[in-house]
């Protein structure tokens, strides 16, 4: 593991920018979401919902420095410190983003900014409205990665149906690909 990153994670904790779960607890969570996108060659663009701290998103980008990789997050404290982190990190394929995931579906929309070929999302909001904004930003090839409780499927059959996703479990995530295009 790279001792930069784990150190610049420590800090994110310090500033309580996630939870008290211990730092390697925590990586090791979320390298589930890298094993989650291990098989997509093709993704070149990748945004990580509520970015906080930078779990997942700094350990992805450390481990596919072949992906762009978009931190977002609305709260200027937290963009920040991810902005000095991949800075420091030399992570030269990520940016960072302080705004609200609305603004960036909107843009999304208006073709003012392009959509994802991975969403991820740790700890962002309430289930529906997490899949729902990982949709709008999504191409219509990619897939969204949430984490997920120890147990339990918070997902209504309904909502992946509408949004034409297809679910599996990876480790602590939850893996969303469409099965057919966005009606």
């Amino acid at each position: 593991m790279n001792p930069a990153l784990v150190e610049t994670l420590r800090s994110a904790q310090r500033l309580g920018f996630f939870g008290r779960r211990s730092v390697e607890e925590a990586i090791e969570h979320s390298m589930d979401f890298v094993g989650a996108i291990t098989d997509v060659d093709a993704a070149t663009r990748l945004v990580d919902l509520g970015s906080g701290g930078g779990l997942p998103g700094l350990l992805i980008a450390d481990r596919r420095p072949d992906i762009e990789v978009v931190l977002l997050d609305r709260r200027q404290k937290r963009t920040d410190f991810l902005e000095r982190a991949v800075t420091r990190l030399g992570q030269a394929r990520t940016t960072v983003l302080c705004a609200d995931v609305s603004a960036l579906i909107g843009a999304v929309r208006s073709g003012s900014a392009d959509s994802f070929d991975i969403v991820t999302a740790r700890g962002f909001g309430p289930p529906e409205f997490t899949l729902r904004s990982a949709a709008a930003l999504l191409a219509d090839h990619g897939r969204v990665v949430i984490s997920e409780p120890p147990a339990g499927d918070r997902w209504d059959p309904d909502l992946l149906a509408e949004l034409g996703f297809l679910a599996a479990r990876h480790g602590a995530v939850r893996v969303f690909e469409r099965h057919s295009r966005r009606r």
